[in-house]
């Protein structure tokens, strides 16, 4: 790592205290300048692709039921044990999710459980305006979780296809992936724009990878 130390002042730069004339210009350019401050809540903030928002169930638009099919993989990487998922067999013996649910006020909201769905059955919507007088109404179980996904789809211009492409593990070979995570992403989100430290992966003809010293000056 470079250290950039600043120059040593001379000596009409302490007399005059060129800093201090240099703070008061910028404060003066700022106090002419138009406010920035949001008018909330009649301006909403801007909502990037990948906001970790409330969380939803996917509903399936042919049995208007959840996509989940009880693979267990969220609950297993979930680092705050905050999902719960519950399974029975059908008659035909066929795996049923009987029960899901999500406590909001342990999740840390780190979008694990989304990364890991192989159906994308589970998603963090753009929805950030939801709070509550009791911790009960945080416990979303599968109705409140689907019913979230009906508001997002009500109040989002996206329609019930919608899968966010940034939901997906950085640096990971696309034939790795779930079908539904398999979309076109900024090459920054592939393999071979990943940051290793301060070694940077450059792709070669032949298909192999190497590493190339960033910042070891």
């Amino acid at each position: 790592m470079k250290v950039q130390y600043k120059p040593k002042r001379n000596l009409l730069g302490t007399i005059f205290q060129v800093e201090i004339l240099q703070g008061m210009a910028l404060t003066l350019r700022k106090l002419f300048s138009p406010p920035i401050t949001r008018q909330y809540p009649d301006e909403k903030p801007p909502m990037y692709a990948g906001f970790r928002g409330q969380h939803a169930l996917v509903r399936d638009p042919v049995t208007q039921d959840s996509k989940c099919i009880g693979c267990m993989r969220c609950v297993t990487v979930c680092p705050s044990r905050c999902i719960r998922i519950r399974c029975q067999q059908d008659a035909k013996g066929k795996q049923k999710v009987e029960s899901y649910s999500i406590e909001v006020l342990r999740c840390v909201f780190c979008g694990f459980c989304v990364e890991v769905c192989p159906v994308g059955a589970v998603t963090m919507t753009e929805l950030f305006e939801y709070a509550s007088y009791d911790r009960e109404s945080l416990l979303f179980d599968k109705e409140t979780l689907l019913k979230n996904w009906d508001r997002f789809l009500e109040e989002s211009a996206h329609d019930e296809n919608y899968v966010n492409p940034f939901w997906r593990p950085r640096g990971v070979p696309e034939a790795s992936l779930a079908a539904s995570q398999r979309m076109k992403v900024p090459a920054d989100w592939t393999i071979e724009g990943q940051f290793i430290g301060t070694s940077l992966r450059q792709p070669q003809q032949n298909g192999a990878i190497t590493h190339t010293e960033a910042d070891h000056a």
